[in-house]
């Protein structure tokens, strides 16, 4: 069975400040601000359209499983490990809080990142094949 769903249009990101979180988006990620507004900026990068939405204080993407690890919930990717680590020390540089680089046991490797607002996002070296 072919699936009806295409692509992923729009990821919602929670947070305190949207005119602030989309400098930081774009400062640092290389985002275009389409629309900000006290409610929600709306972004494009990544290939996909992102709205950061001003959330409750302490909300965040992302859960906890079972055993109590924090998870992401958005992995990127780029092409290959020397890219991956490429973002890690371009991330650092611009004192983003950024984890080691993983083996997790499949093709590649990751490690992940926080905003100014303590969302967690992972970057994975291999590109899923179109």
């Amino acid at each position: 069975m072919s699936s009806l769903l295409k692509r992923v249009g729009t990821t919602y990101i929670p947070v305190a400040n949207p005119k602030d979180s989309s400098k930081w988006y774009q400062n640092v990620l290389g985002a275009f601000e389409n629309y900000v507004d006290h409610d929600k900026a709306i972004l494009d990068f990544a290939d996909q359209s992102f709205f950061l939405v001003r959330a409750k204080e302490g909300e965040r993407l992302g859960f906890t499983d079972y055993k109590g690890n924090q998870h992401f919930g958005v992995t990127f990717e780029v092409d290959g490990l020397n890219a991956l680590r490429d973002l890690q020390a371009e991330l650092h540089e611009n004192g983003v809080s950024v984890g080691e680089v993983e083996d997790r046991g499949h093709a590649g490797n990751n490690f992940v990142f926080k905003d100014p607002d303590g969302n967690v996002f992972d970057v994975w070296s291999e590109l899923r094949k179109s």
